[in-house]
């Protein structure tokens, strides 16, 4: 399961900064609500929480899925945060484009 969360969150990660050179950096505490067994649909779901100077935070959610009944229950939730990555491996800044989209509004106050 962690390792579906940290691939999800990694691609989502991407997506948001506009580049494919994310490392994982942090993945905060984990409690596994409820078990998920083979066959199961587990649904992942993330919110950007902060974009930073090199690093982004997401607020990320993994839920089962019944096919009976439409429910969704959550199954772990977390905080990961990202770094975006040169070539060598370096941190290296987000897009400024990247950061004003996702700036807290109260930033502005």
């Amino acid at each position: 399961m962690l390792a579906w969360l940290d691939e999800a969150a990694a691609a989502f990660a991407a997506q948001v900064a506009d580049t494919p050179q994310i490392v994982t950096k942090h993945i905060a505490g984990l409690t596994f609500e409820r078990p998920v067994r083979p066959g199961q649909i587990i649904k992942v779901y993330g919110e950007v929480a902060k974009v930073g100077k090199t690093s982004l935070t997401l607020n990320m959610e993994a839920r089962r899925h019944s096919v009976y009944n439409g429910t969704q229950r959550p199954v772990v939730s977390t905080q990961m945060t990202f770094v975006r990555v040169d070539g060598d491996g370096e941190a290296i800044p987000i897009s400024e484009k990247v950061r004003q989209k996702y700036r807290d509004p109260k930033d502005f106050t």
